[in-house]
C-alpha cells in the first residue's frame, strides 16, 4: 500500500463512504474547494480542526479517527488509515493503554485483599510455571476496578516491560462488550506494532500477541470482562507476567485463575472512605451519622462515594441531615447519584445481562419479606420445580446479584433488594400478587408440616391451610428435618407474618403464628413469639374472626406467664374464655381454664385457680374428653406448691396453647416442661 500525497487517501475513504466532494464538504461544514485541494495535494497538510471535522463526516471514530487526524497532519502513514478501513483491523479499537489509569488518592481499606494478592505473586507463576491470573469479581459498585488499578500501581515496578489497561466494556452504557479480536488489535497497537503489522482474525492476532510479549514481564489489567471466552484469547502465553481481570461474573471456567471475590467494606473502612471522599471539616469517620449513612448504603463503595460527593458539594448539608433523608426516603436509590451516574443505573447494567427468566426471578426475589431464601422459596415464587429454581439462583449468584450465606441459602444486598422490588413494581399486579400468595402458602404449609414433628407443637384446628401442599415444599418428615427447617426459616416466617398482615392477607397472618409460636416460645424466642401473636390477634380482629381471636389470646396468655407479666396473662386468658363461651366452644374453654388456673396460682390466688380447674374438669366430663379429665384431676389444690405442675414448684404450666389439647388428641402429663406459645 503506497503513501499518497496530502490527503489523497481521503478521496478513497470518501468514495467508500459513498459521498461526493460536495456532500462531504456539507457534512463536515468546510468548503468544497478545501476538500478538493486536500485530495489533490494542493494543500498537503490539514489543520487539526479541519481533519477532525472530516473524520466525523466520514464516520470515523476511536482509533480510526485518531489515525486519520495524525495522517492528515503528516504525523502517521496514510496507509495505516486505509489498512484499518479495509479490514486489517476489523471493528472498533478498544482503548488499550500502556500506562495505567490514575490511582485514586482516597483509596481506603482492602488491605487484607492487597496483601493476599501480593503474597500470591510468590506462587507458581513467579517460579516460571504459569502466567499469574487473578480474577477479581464482585457485585456492581463494589470497587473492582478501583482495587485492580490500585493494586497494579503498587505492583507496577515488578513488571518493567510494560503495564497495559484494557477496558472490555461488559457493563458500559451504550457500548457493546469488546470483541476479543478488537481487544488484541488494541493491545498490539499499544505494544508498538503498526496497524499494517496486525494480522486479520482472532487466532492470528492471539498468536501475534503471545509472541510479542513472550519472555517479557508485563502487567495486564482486563477490566469489566463479560466472561472467560472474552478473556482467554487476551492472555500472555509464557510465565512472568501478571493479569488482573475484573468482572461481575464469577469466572469459574478461567483455568489457573486465583479468585478474589470482593465483598462490601467493613463498617469502619466504609466510614473512613466516606469521610475521606467528603473531604470536609466536621465529617469524621467516628461520627454516628457517618456510620448510619454507610449502613444505609449497605457499605457499598459506589453508593458511599456518591453520597460523599453530595456532602462535598453541599456545604450546608450535615451528615446527620443526609442520614435522616436516607432513612425517610421511600426510594434510597434515587438519592444515590452524582451527575449522570447512579447506583440504580449500575444495577440496571447487570440486570440487562440476564435472560428474561432470570430477570423475572430477580424481580420476584425482591418480594421475599425475610432476609434469605432457598430454592424452595424461589420455586414458590416462580411456580416451578426446586431444581429449576436452584439453577436460576446459581445464575444470579454467578452474576454477583446474590450472595450465599450458607450452603443453598441466598440473600440480596439491601440496595439490590430495593432495586428488585422497584422492578417488580412494574410487573402485572395480578402476577405479582399470585407469586406472593404462593410464597406465603409455602411458608404456612411447611411450617405446619414441620411443627407436627416437634414436641411443643400446638394443634391448629380452627382454620385449615390451603387445600394442597405446594409441589416445591422440602421434605420435613422427621424431627431432625423439621427442626432444621424451622431454625433456618425462623426469621423468614416472622417477616412473612408481618408482610401478610400489612398486605391484607389476614389468613396467613393468623395461621403462621399459630403454627410456630409455641415452638418459638419453647426455643427461647419469647419476644418474637409475643410479637407474632400480637400480629395474629390484630389480623383476627381486623377480619372480625372471633374464632381466630380466641386461640391467639390463649397463646398470648401463656407467653405472658413465661415473661413474668401474669396480669397481662390473666387478662388475655379471660378474653379468650369469654370468646370461647360466646362461640359455644367447650374444648376451647377447657384449653383456657386450665392455664388460667395456673396463672391465678402463680399470683397466689389458689381458690380462683382451683375454681378454674374444677370448671375445666366438669366441662371435660360433659364432653367426654378423658385426657382433659385426667389433667384436671391432677390439680392438687391450694398449698401443694411443690407439685411440678404448679408455678410455685419446679415445673412449668401445661403444654399446648391453652393447656389442654383439642378434644380427641392425645395429651401430655400436666408436669410436662414444654412451654406453650
Amino acid at each position: 500500500m503506497t503513501e499518497q500525497a496530502g490527503l489523497g487517501f481521503g478521496g478513497q475513504l470518501r468514495a467508500e463512504a459513498g459521498l461526493t466532494q460536495e456532500e462531504l464538504a456539507e457534512a463536515a461544514r468546510v468548503s468544497q474547494r478545501a476538500v478538493s485541494d486536500l485530495e489533490r495535494g494542493i494543500n498537503r497538510t490539514a489543520r487539526k480542526d479541519t481533519a477532525l471535522l472530516l473524520a466525523g463526516a466520514l464516520g470515523l471514530d476511536g482509533q480510526a479517527r485518531d489515525l486519520f487526524v495524525a495522517a492528515a497532519r503528516r504525523r502517521a502513514p496514510a496507509g495505516d488509515v486505509l489498512a484499518a478501513r479495509q479490514g486489517y483491523v476489523q471493528g472498533a479499537f478498544a482503548a488499550a493503554t500502556r500506562a495505567l489509569p490514575r490511582d485514586i488518592a482516597a483509596f481506603t481499606g482492602r488491605q487484607a485483599e492487597l496483601a493476599r494478592l501480593a503474597g500470591a505473586l510468590g506462587g507458581p507463576s513467579a517460579n516460571g510455571a504459569v502466567v499469574g491470573i487473578h480474577a477479581i469479581d464482585g457485585m456492581a459498585g463494589i470497587g473492582k476496578t478501583t482495587f485492580a488499578v490500585h493494586a497494579a500501581h503498587r505492583l507496577a515496578e515488578r513488571f518493567p516491560d510494560g503495564q497495559f489497561f484494557l477496558p472490555l466494556h461488559a457493563h458500559t452504557a451504550g457500548q457493546r462488550p469488546v470483541d476479543p479480536a478488537d481487544g488484541l488489535a488494541s493491545l498490539l497497537l499499544a505494544a508498538g506494532l503498526a496497524v499494517a503489522q496486525i494480522p486479520p482474525g482472532l487466532e492470528a492476532r492471539a498468536a501475534r500477541w503471545r509472541d510479542q510479549v513472550a519472555g517479557k514481564k508485563i502487567l495486564l489489567v482486563l477490566d469489566d470482562a463479560a466472561g472467560h471466552e472474552q478473556v482467554r484469547p487476551l492472555l500472555p502465553g509464557t510465565a512472568g507476567s501478571l493479569v488482573l481481570v475484573t468482572s461481575r461474573r464469577r469466572l469459574a471456567a478461567l483455568e489457573d485463575a486465583v479468585v478474589f471475590s470482593l465483598d462490601v467494606l467493613p463498617a469502619g473502612e466504609a466510614a473512613a472512605l466516606l469521610a475521606r471522599l467528603a473531604a470536609r471539616a466536621g465529617i469524621r469517620a467516628a461520627d454516628p451519622a457517618v456510620g448510619e449513612i454507610t449502613a444505609l448504603c449497605g457499605y457499598l463503595p459506589l453508593a458511599i462515594g456518591m453520597l460523599a460527593s453530595q456532602l462535598r458539594h453541599h456545604p450546608a448539608w450535615t451528615a446527620a441531615t443526609l442520614a435522616a433523608s436516607l432513612t425517610a426516603a421511600r426510594d434510597r436509590l434515587a438519592l444515590m447519584r452524582a451527575e449522570n451516574l447512579s447506583v440504580a443505573a449500575a444495577f440496571d447494567l447487570s440486570y440487562t445481562d440476564l435472560t428474561q427468566d432470570q430477570q423475572r426471578l430477580f424481580r420476584r426475589l425482591g418480594l421475599v419479606p425475610g432476609p434469605s431464601f432457598d430454592a424452595h422459596a424461589a420455586a414458590a415464587l416462580e411456580d416451578t420445580g426446586a431444581d429449576q429454581a436452584r439453577g436460576g439462583l446459581e445464575e444470579l449468584y454467578d452474576q454477583h446479584l446474590l450472595t450465599e450465606t450458607a450452603p443453598g441459602r441466598y440473600q440480596l444486598h439491601d440496595l439490590l433488594r430495593e432495586h428488585a422490588r422497584a422492578l417488580a413494581g412494574g410487573e402485572d399486579q395480578a402476577d405479582r400478587d399470585a407469586a406472593a400468595e404462593r410464597l406465603l402458602d409455602y411458608y404456612l404449609h411447611t411450617a405446619l408440616a414441620a411443627a407436627r414433628h416437634l414436641p411443643s407443637w400446638d394443634p391448629v384446628d380452627s382454620s385449615l391451610p390451603p387445600a394442597r401442599p405446594p409441589r416445591y415444599a422440602p421434605p420435613v418428615t422427621t424431627r431432625e428435618q423439621a427442626a432444621a427447617w424451622l431454625d433456618a426459616e425462623r426469621a423468614n416466617l416472622v417477616a412473612a407474618t408481618g408482610y401478610a398482615a400489612t398486605s391484607g392477607r389476614l389468613r396467613h397472618a393468623m395461621l403462621i403464628p399459630a403454627a410456630i409460636s409455641a415452638i418459638l416460645g419453647s426455643g427461647g424466642h419469647l419476644d418474637q413469639a409475643l410479637a407474632l401473636l400480637q400480629t395474629a390477634l390484630a389480623a383476627a380482629r381486623q377480619a372480625a374472626d372471633r374464632a381466630g381471636q380466641a386461640p391467639a389470646l390463649n397463646r398470648l396468655a401463656m407467653l405472658h406467664w413465661r415473661t413474668g407479666d401474669r396480669a397481662a396473662g390473666v387478662a388475655a386468658a379471660r378474653q379468650a374464655l369469654d370468646l370461647y363461651r360466646d362461640l359455644g366452644d367447650q374444648a376451647g374453654q377447657i384449653s383456657t381454664l386450665w392455664p388460667l388456673g395456673f396463672l391465678h396460682a402463680a399470683a397466689g390466688d389458689y381458690p380462683t385457680a382451683t375454681a378454674c380447674h374444677q370448671q375445666a374438669l366438669e366441662l371435660s366430663r360433659s364432653t367426654g374428653d378423658r385426657v382433659s379429665q385426667v389433667r384436671c384431676a391432677c390439680w392438687p389444690g391450694p398449698g401443694a406448691t411443690r407439685h411440678r405442675g404448679l408455678p410455685g414448684g419446679r415445673g412449668q404450666p401445661p403444654a399446648g396453647a391453652g393447656g389442654v389439647p383439642r378434644s380427641g388428641r392425645p395429651g401430655r402429663p400436666a408436669h410436662d416442661p414444654a412451654v406453650p406459645g
